[in-house]
């Protein structure tokens, strides 16, 4: 059966430490994110979504703004981050055939997973569930843009009576 998460209470004090780290960086690395998550005493992936729900937050409140200063400001932010992003990057998960035959097993059977399956997967495959998610996203992305592809191709070929095949 598919399960969401629960929901992440964060307590006072951690709250502070994570609002003190956004007002000075709203795009940690993951180096960054990794410290912040060893201090709290939670998972790295929690904090990424934290940081995540943060930003879209600061967006909608400074949507009030003029829209040249929110731009500026966003392209100012995006330029910084990028200035530093290299470096602090997480390391690209490489996985084995092993790994690979069980994740395109279950993407077959369920392309989209609850937590439950995501975990069991995890465990059984020895890497953390927020790859198995993220794998999962990047290969619902990839099947949907190979099907627009094959759509293409096949109003092409109904244009064009004449190709031979």
């Amino acid at each position: 059966m598919n399960h969401r998460r629960s929901r992440t209470k964060f307590t006072e004090d951690q709250l502070k430490i994570l609002i003190k780290a956004f007002n000075q960086k709203p795009y940690p690395g993951y180096a960054t994110k990794q410290k912040l998550a060893l201090e709290i005493n939670t998972e790295e992936s929690r904090i990424q979504v934290w940081f995540q729900n943060r930003r879209a937050r600061h967006r909608v409140q400074k949507g009030s703004e003029p829209e040249k200063d929110s731009e500026a400001s966003q392209n100012q932010d995006f330029s910084e981050d990028k200035i530093h992003s290299r470096g602090d990057r997480r390391c690209r998960t490489s996985y084995t055939s092993f790994q690979l035959y069980t994740l395109i097993t279950a993407f077959t059977n369920n392309p989209y997973p609850g937590i439950d399956s995501r975990e069991q997967l995890a465990k059984e495959i020895g890497v953390p569930e927020s790859r198995v998610q993220v794998w999962f996203q990047n290969r619902r992305s990839r099947f949907s843009v190979g099907r627009k592809r094959e759509f293409d191709e096949l109003l092409e070929q109904k244009q064009d009576p004449d190709q031979d095949f």
